[in-house]
Parts: structure tokens; C-alpha cells; sequence
């Protein structure tokens, strides 16, 4: 049987849309940084004042240069985020270094209207459309000679008084870290390590947004990820795809929220379960319900603290009696700036000081930290490999406290967020304001970055 011509045309046409449609997504959703601005990148465009100047010789030659500059920059300077905020006469970029804000450029209004068009262009969303939110992705490739990197990027657009408020979440998977490098006290390793092995139960991790909940849970999948174990994740969204593990992202409009993915989740026969959090009283209990029943949970809280996990599971509408049982263990963690090992400089701390600290240590048993005779501090000086903020880096401090039965017994009584901290802290519980002072006293962190934080 043979085709008419309006079928052959049909068809070269269909053709030709979908070679259009496959290749149009490779120019939308990527960017590739040529080799020229890596191997400058590599060698010194990694602080502020080098993507300053770099964007600078790019801003009169071509505007495409000076977003892959800029791109470039933020991924070797290990920036979280990017901001692109417009003002009555210009637009500021900036981007998050170490969870602070850095201001990097001031752009002409129209430069930055045709940046802006660019990245709605590459992440695949309406350009005339500026008047409502918009979210997006798209990829950067960086042509590494050994190994080629491509991290995802989270677009969002925002409508503001002068124009739309970009921001993008760099999603780099060089940021993943192992179990060993989360930097947890020899005691918490240890502690950690053995719950995250147990075969059932439920691991809370709390904190407020980039308090790095998502990378300390990822670390923990990632060490018990093995052959013959099945971990089912739910995420929203998914932040870094991990090998060996079944991801999904929750879809709201269709339905698939965390409470209805957890419940399919549970007949899919995993071992363990990742809950991106706990937002209702269907999916706390769901998931508890999965703790109890031979499967290991994981899931986050937005609580200030670790004993404020249980009074929030309560304020859902779950019972202590429920809770309790489900519960190995509740952690909370907030991240501080590591001194910048090229400047810092150590002083020793006044006597004032120096008891002052030693007071707040007083409930920490002397095995876990025996407080020094002399006290030495680090102070934050700044220079150019630290963007002069005089810090590189970041690293968690924690707190914890395990249910076992005396304080399964104890929670019973429905007892107030500082009951439950009293008693915690009476097992043993180290607060996060004193691990960040033993972060202190190990010369990795200063004591501006403990008050900032907690």
C-alpha cells in the first residue's frame, strides 16, 4: 500500500519538527563553558574580584560570554546560588559564598533585561511572560579534560518592582560529601554510624533551609547503599541524582505528594525510605507507621532543635505514644564558615573569656571534650583565595539525642520543649551552640560564626 502525498508530506514534517524539537532543547537547556574560561577558571577565576574583572572585559564584546563568565566563576568559587536583582538603574548579580550573600557586579538596566532573556531561554520558560512566577532548569557542562562535569541548575523567576528577581540553585555534585567528611565529634561518628546500620526505625534530621539537612541524609543513604539493600527516595524536588537508588519527586498537580508517594513507596518492598519532610499529620504517620513495621526512615523537620522535633510531630497531631516507639533518633544541625587556612591567625583568649566558655561547657562529659588549659581562638583576617571574608568552606555542628526507654517513658508525660532539652542534655546530649564551641577550641571555626548561627 502506498502513502498519498499529503502523508509523505506529513510525515517529512513531523520529522523535521521533532529534529528541530531534540536539537532546540540542547541549545535551550545548556550551557557549555568554552575551554578558554576553564583553564582561566582553573588557575584564578575563583573569587569575587577575579569574576568581577573577568565580566568586566566581556560586558562591551558579547553579553553570552558574560553569563558563561559569570557561571564559570560562581561553580569555581563553590557558590550555592546566584542572584540576579534588579534596581531602579541597574541590576545587581550576585552569589552565596559559604551561605553569605556577595554583591559581584552592577549591570546596565538593558544588559541585564537581555541576561535575564538568556536564562528564561535556557530554562525552558516564557519570555514574555514576566508578570507571575516562573521555575525552570537547565544544565551547565564544564569540559574538564578528565572528567567532564554537568551540574543542574534551579531557575526561578520572580516579578518585582523594577523588573524579574533571578535566582538559580547551583546543584554540584562535587558538594556531595561521604559519611567521614560530614565533620561529626569521634562520639557522634560513632553514634550516627550505628543507628543509620540498625535494620528499622525512624532518623529526623531538623534545621532551618540551607542548614544542610538534604547532604547529611544523602551521606548517610550513600554509606549504607549496598547491593543488597533497597532504598525508594521522595524528594522535592530531587537535588542530586545518587547511583543504586530509586528516586522520585513529588508532583503536586498530579496528585503525588509526599503522603500519597510515601504510601506507594511502602508496596514497592524497599529496606529504606527517604522522606524529603514531613509537612502533615498522613505523611508523620505513614512514615512512622513504616519505621515500625521493618523498614529504616529517613525524613527532615523544620524545627530550631533537636527536642523541638517531638513537639512539632505533637503540634501535627501525632501522640507521644506513636512517636516515641517510631523514633531512634532526632538530630539538628546548623552549618558554620571554616576559617580560611591561608590568613587565619590564633589568639589566646582573656581569662574572662576563657571561664566564660568553660562555663557553657560544663554539662559536656570529658570524654567526649576535656577543655584545654589554655585557650588559643582563630580570627578571620581575609585575602584573596577566601574572597577576602576570611573564611572557606563550611562544616556542620550537631546535636542529638536517641529514644531509648527511659526517654521513651519520659516523653510520655508530654513534657515542653526545655523539659525534653533538660532531659536530654542529662543523658548526655551535647547542644549545637557547644559543638560549636569545641569547633572553637579546635581551631577550625571562630566564635562570630557560633553566635551567627545559634
Amino acid at each position: 500500500m502506498t502513502k498519498s502525498p499529503n502523508c509523505a508530506k506529513l510525515t517529512l514534517l513531523v520529522v523535521i519538527i521533532t529534529f528541530m524539537t531534540e536539537n532546540s532543547r540542547k541549545i535551550i537547556g545548556e550551557v557549555k563553558i568554552p575551554h578558554e574560561i576553564v583553564k582561566e577558571g582553573e588557575r584564578e577565576l575563583n573569587n569575587l574580584i577575579s569574576i568581577r574583572e573577568k565580566i568586566e572585559t566581556y560586558l562591551n564584546k558579547d553579553l553570552s560570554q558574560v553569563l558563561e563568565v559569570f557561571l564559570a566563576g560562581s561553580l569555581f568559587a563553590k557558590s550555592s546560588d546566584i542572584h540576579l536583582e534588579p534596581e531602579e538603574e541597574g541590576a545587581k548579580m550576585r552569589i552565596r559564598l559559604d551561605g553569605i550573600l556577595h554583591d559581584v557586579i552592577t549591570l546596565d538596566k538593558e544588559i541585564a533585561r537581555k541576561i535575564t532573556s538568556r536564562i528564561k531561554l535556557l530554562s525552558g520558560v516564557k519570555l514574555n511572560i514576566e508578570d507571575r512566577p516562573q521555575d525552570g532548569r537547565f544544565t551547565i557542562v564544564v569540559p574538564f579534560r578528565e572528567n567532564p562535569l554537568e551540574v543542574e541548575v534551579r531557575m526561578s523567576a520572580l516579578p518585582s518592582e523594577y523588573g524579574e528577581t533571578i535566582v538559580m540553585r547551583l546543584l554540584d555534585p562535587r558538594k556531595l560529601v561521604n559519611f567521614d567528611d560530614l565533620g561529626l565529634r569521634e562520639d557522634l561518628f560513632h553514634v550516627f554510624k550505628r543507628e543509620i546500620e540498625k535494620p528499622n526505625g525512624m532518623v529526623i534530621v531538623t534545621g532551618p533551609t540551607g542548614s544542610g539537612k538534604t547532604t547529611t541524609l544523602y551521606a548517610f543513604l550513600r554509606t549504607i547503599n549496598k547491593p543488597g539493600v533497597k532504598i525508594i527516595t521522595i524528594e522535592d524536588p530531587i537535588e542530586y541524582h545518587l547511583q543504586g537508588i530509586s528516586q522520585t519527586e513529588v508532583n503536586p498537580e498530579r496528585g503525588y505528594d509526599f503522603a500519597n508517594g510515601l504510601r506507594a513507596i511502602v508496596r514497592q518492598d524497599p529496606d529504606v525510605i527517604l522522606v524529603g519532610e514531613v509537612r502533615d499529620l498522613e505523611t508523620a504517620q505513614i512514615g512512622m507507621q513504616a519505621a515500625l513495621t521493618g523498614h529504616l526512615v529517613f525524613s527532615t523537620l523544620h524545627t530550631n532543635d533537636a527536642p523541638g522535633a517531638i513537639a512539632r510531630l505533637v503540634a501535627l497531631g501525632e501522640t507521644t505514644a506513636n512517636i516515641s516507639p517510631a523514633i531512634n533518633m532526632v538530630i539538628a544541625q546548623r552549618l558554620v564558615r571554616k576559617v580560611c587556612p591561608k590568613c587565619v591567625k590564633f589568639e589566646t583568649a582573656t581569662s574572662s573569656f576563657a571561664e566564660e566558655l568553660k562555663k557553657e561547657m560544663e554539662t559536656v562529659k570529658k570524654e567526649i571534650f576535656d577543655f584545654p588549659s589554655s585557650v588559643e581562638i582563630p580570627k578571620s583576617v581575609g585575602c584573596k583565595e577566601c574572597s577576602f571574608t576570611g573564611y572557606k568552606g563550611r562544616m556542620g555542628i550537631f546535636e542529638s539525642f536517641l529514644i531509648d526507654e527511659e526517654m521513651e517513658t519520659y516523653l510520655s508525660s508530654s513534657p515542653s520543649i526545655a523539659e525534653t532539652r533538660k532531659k536530654a542534655v542529662e543523658k548526655g546530649m551535647v547542644t549545637i551552640r557547644q559543638d560549636g564551641i569545641i569547633k572553637v577550641l579546635e581551631r577550625k571555626t571562630t566564635m562570630e560564626e557560633v553566635e551567627r548561627v545559634t
